[in-house]
């Protein structure tokens, strides 16, 4: 039974991290009763453990309720920057979104650039007011900054606390009321777009869809228009907490499509279905192609494990279409891969799922962003690793990367937040008053210096209250050398680093001291050097491991001692010549995290 496309509301939940969208999500399915009260638990659509443990979203979720004979759908979204993509393709499905913000804390940077995005897409907004029930709840204060933001009279604001379950069902009202059915003619050709799919190893890859015309039947032929391919429906159907076989969905429903596609780049999220009987005249627009900004070669520990690691990296890539990557080698490490992350947290949440899901132990090396090398012959080249560098006589200049960086504090932390934002080389853009003592602060600054550390420094000197968001501005040209670490006068590639030409130095010397401590000493001295090109600007020399030869001469005399000691010397040098250093794993992981 088909329900009636006036019936049906599509909406997403937006929100700052940790104001309570998957908590909302777990009452409204409770109250629904999509969700009986066996199977009920915290974080209901986090199916990650990982999710459950940090208590963040990273995958974005659909699931279908009904309430009062409408048929809902709520597809929910993560909170973090780093997963401002899968944001982008949950409100790309939907007609409205829900914007929740936390009484406690007010409106924060990530609640506003989602806002923003929601808003591009013509998305009716809900704004609501969450925590209600805790004692340090602002709910006149955050008010006012809402009725700022959004222009929207108070009492269009709606007030609960999703713990408690109070004011949930007016929001749910509100959802029906407010939010406009989709538009499409269910007897239309087919025309769907692809805004998620996920990879299950006996039924291959599950591609979730949002009908916007026509009718997709069960064994139906249907051709995904950007990879050409073409594919029989084996089984379509709705988004319940598992997934529920249909016969027919129809425009404006979201589903799912399962057809025994097993090569992952047969699926692009983005994409468009069609019949192949039938097409439709074009494609949807979809969302543009994610855009790394971190790079790092992620190896495998065990050089055998080359081709395990590709597969794994393909099938995260299925359920996560913002990882990037591409093969390299390196001469330290073996083969691996560069692979393009959104930020830091998605860096490391894709090291985790690789070690839990398919039990891959890999070395990372030191994250960077791409540059663009302009050289003296007019060509351009975009160099993710120092590695790739070409010769610095050819260089004629670095463009790097900039962005604009928002920050949202209050009034007491702006001395420490300034000093760490002009200390990364940001330069002030601008700075104003939100609401009471409530700043926004907007900064330009290379992308290279937030990647290490940024955030979490940010955090500890604001105590936590700084909110931080991000977009992308353009390259400007900067003076970058690629720092070099040799040992014994051999290069380290996996260690070498681009860093701006003031930083360099005491970077260099850093990572000297750094590696005197964590190299197992040998039996000959080790150099270890910092370089940029042929100029080294630091060194620190790891001592050798020496017998006493000299403690079978007691007294005597002292060419005796000599001669022996020389003899010494002749074997050490001889063993230097033909002796190499190996960088242990520890070291490599210790020089990445150097502050």
């Amino acid at each position: 039974m088909q329900p009636n496309m006036n019936k049906i509301r599509n909406f997403c939940i937006i929100a700052h991290i940790d104001h309570g969208k998957s908590t909302l999500a777990d009452r409204m399915l409770e109250l629904t009763g999509t969700v009986d009260v066996r199977q009920m638990e915290n974080q209901v659509l986090d199916d990650m453990d990982l999710e459950k443990e940090r208590g963040i979203t990273i995958k974005s979720h659909a699931i279908q309720m009904q309430h009062k004979g409408y048929t809902l759908n709520l597809i929910d979204t993560p909170g973090h920057v780093d997963f401002s993509y899968e944001v982008s393709r949950s409100i790309a499905a939907c007609e409205g979104a829900v914007l929740v913000v936390d009484a406690t804390q007010g409106v924060q940077a990530q609640t506003i650039s989602n806002l923003y995005m929601a808003i591009e897409h013509d998305l009716e907004i809900i704004p609501v007011l969450n925590k209600c029930d805790m004692d340090n709840a602002m709910p006149e204060r955050v008010e006012d900054e809402i009725v700022d933001l959004l222009g929207c009279k108070r009492e269009e604001i709606l007030r609960c606390s999703a713990k408690t379950g109070e004011g949930v069902p007016e929001i749910l009202d509100a959802i029906i009321e407010r939010i406009p059915a989709p538009v499409g003619d269910p007897n239309a050709p087919l025309q769907c777009l692809v805004f998620d799919s996920v990879f299950n190893s006996f039924r291959g890859i599950i591609a979730y869809f949002k009908v916007v015309n026509g009718t997709m039947k069960t064994g139906d032929q249907v051709r995904f228009v950007n990879t050409g391919k073409e594919y029989d429906a084996d089984e379509i159907g709705i988004l319940k907490l598992d997934m529920s076989p249909r016969k027919e969905i129809s425009a404006g429903n979201v589903g799912y499509i399962i057809s025994g596609i097993k090569t992952s780049t047969e699926v692009k999220v983005g994409d468009t279905i069609t019949h192949v009987a039938r097409p439709c005249d074009k494609a949807i627009d979809g969302f543009e192609e994610a855009k790394p900004m971190v790079f790092a070669g992620v190896y495998p520990i065990e050089s055998e494990d080359y081709e395990d690691l590709r597969a794994s990296l393909e099938k995260l890539q299925l359920n996560d279409a913002s990882l990037t990557f591409q093969p390299e080698s390196s001469m330290a490490l073996g083969f691996g891969f560069r692979c393009g992350f959104l930020g830091l947290l998605h860096m490391e949440i894709i090291q985790e799922r690789l070690d839990r899901e398919f039990d891959m132990d890999v070395i990372t090396t030191v994250p960077n962003v791409s540059y663009n090398v302009y050289t003296k012959d007019g060509g351009m080249v975009e160099v993710h690793n120092p590695a790739g560098m070409p010769d610095l006589t050819e260089i004629d200049r670095i463009e790097e990367p900039y962005i604009r960086a928002s920050v949202i504090t209050t009034a007491d932390y702006i001395g420490p937040i300034m000093t760490l934002c002009l200390g990364k080389r940001g330069e002030l853009v601008k700075q104003e008053y939100i609401s009471g003592n409530r700043m926004e602060l907007l900064f330009d600054m290379p992308l290279g210096e937030i990647v290490i550390d940024f955030y979490d420094k940010l955090k500890s000197i604001s105590k936590g209250y700084a909110s931080f968001d991000w977009h992308m501005n353009g390259f400007r040209p900067s003076n970058l050398v690629k720092l070099d670490i040799l040992l014994n006068g051999e290069q380290v590639d996996a260690l070498s680093t681009l860093t701006h030409r003031d930083n360099a130095v005491d970077f260099g010397r850093r990572m000297c001291e750094k590696l005197k401590e964590l190299l197992p000493r040998q039996q000959f001295d080790i150099a270890i050097q910092a370089a940029i090109g042929a100029k080294i600007i630091a060194r620190e020399t790891v001592k050798q491991v020496r017998k006493d030869v000299l403690a079978k001469c007691y007294g005597g005399d002292v060419s005796r001692k000599r001669k022996l000691l020389e003899k010494q010397k002749r074997g050490k040098k001889r063993m230097k010549q033909i002796g190499n250093v190996e960088v242990p794993q520890k070291a490599f992981l210790a020089v990445l995290k150097l502050d």
